[in-house]
């Protein structure tokens, strides 16, 4: 049996990271969908500039450009077409699971994360114009984006909240979501909507890998993921969430994100393998996915009481490494990069514009 079909027969849903309009259209997603056991598929600036630096959406870009619409309201638009298609190809995932699994996601803005009511505002309009219930509106978890999750998930919207990093970033994240479901459930409205929680895993191995010894290299991720696993059970078990589920509200999963290992001397399932836990998810980029499929190690389900995390934390923090400063820290410089690489697609957007109108 592959190691993709045991990851999603223990329960764990398996995510593609990346999407294309050259994937949509020769039906590789639907392969992923029929032979790797994929059921969502999540999306970033990055991936998209990547596709559009490709030359693929030079026709789509050519046809756009004579409406004069500037190059951010043209990304949403390409971006928003191939995500319709996605969703249309997770749909009978989504409704086969009554609404727990089959998503996709698209992600507002990285300009707009210190003005958490432009976040709002670009939520709902991103996800009114998709018209799709199984898309995801991504919002970063930092403490500005926040008070943006728990309005948009008020509203009724998913939302796949990003760029977290540590068990306490992640039951912030959480708190902001069951705020939003309390203020549903207050108002009368429908407490059920969608959403996970995405914490990254490879960036703490390599900021933290040049400054300890050997024996702790690789290690430093795995250690936090069973902080975060154990936190995410204690949330799932606490009496806030029980009252919430009591009345028909619907947990938000556990997203392992960044899960492509870096560093070449590290086995290529690394952030797979040993990140499976039922009722999760872990969105894995196409080439780790392949390599998952072909040579994949049996899934090691993580234990809910923490493991050996609190010695291996131990030893990083004797080693000079301070895992609470360092959550802080890749959180700010990932929202950072996420600035940058949105600031890179929408130049490269206005470079093919001019390319293709030339």
């Amino acid at each position: 049996m592959r190691a993709t079909t045991q990851l999603h027969d223990l329960g764990q849903s398996i995510w593609l990271d990346n999407i294309t309009r050259a994937m949509l259209d020769s039906g590789q997603l639907q392969a992923y969908v029929d032979d790797y056991s994929v059921t969502g598929l999540t999306s970033n600036p990055s991936i998209f500039d990547k596709a559009i630096a490709s030359g693929d959406y030079d026709a789509a870009i050519r046809g756009k450009a004579a409406s004069g619409a500037a190059a951010e309201e043209l990304f949403f638009e390409l971006a928003i077409e191939d995500l319709r298609r996605a969703a249309d190809i997770f749909s009978d995932v989504h409704r086969r699971t009554a609404g727990v699994d089959g998503f996709v996601s698209l992600e507002v803005s990285p300009t707009l994360a210190y003005d958490p009511e432009a976040t709002v505002a670009m939520a709902r309009r991103l996800h009114a114009e998709a018209a799709r219930e199984n898309l995801l509106i991504k919002i970063p978890g930092t403490p500005e984006g926040l008070p943006a999750v728990e309005e948009t998930i008020a509203s009724g919207i998913p939302v796949n909240v990003t760029l977290l990093f540590s068990a306490d970033q992640y039951r912030a994240a959480a708190a902001a979501y069951m705020r939003g479901i309390e203020r549903r459930i207050a108002a009368g409205e429908d407490p059920v909507v969608g959403s996970v929680a995405s914490v990254f895993m490879s960036r703490w191995d390599v900021a933290a890998n040049e400054r300890v010894p050997d024996a702790l290299k690789h290690r430093l991720a795995l250690a936090v993921g069973l902080e975060v696993y154990a936190a995410y059970r204690e949330v799932m078990a606490s009496d806030r969430w029980q009252r919430l589920a009591n009345a028909g509200a619907r947990m938000q999963r556990l997203l392992w994100a960044s899960t492509s290992a870096k560093d070449p001397a590290a086995p290529d399932d690394l952030y797979v393998a040993k990140l499976a836990a039922p009722f999760t998810v872990n969105t894995v980029p196409e080439a780790t996915l392949r390599a998952y499929y072909d040579h994949g190690g049996a899934p090691q389900v993580l234990p809910a009481d923490r493991g050996d995390a609190a010695t291996t934390l131990a030893a990083f923090a004797a080693a000079g490494v301070d895992a609470d400063d360092l959550a802080d820290d890749l959180q700010t410089k990932g929202a950072d990069q996420f600035v940058a690489a949105w600031n890179d697609l929408i130049a490269h957007i206005e470079t093919q514009v001019a390319r293709v109108t030339a």
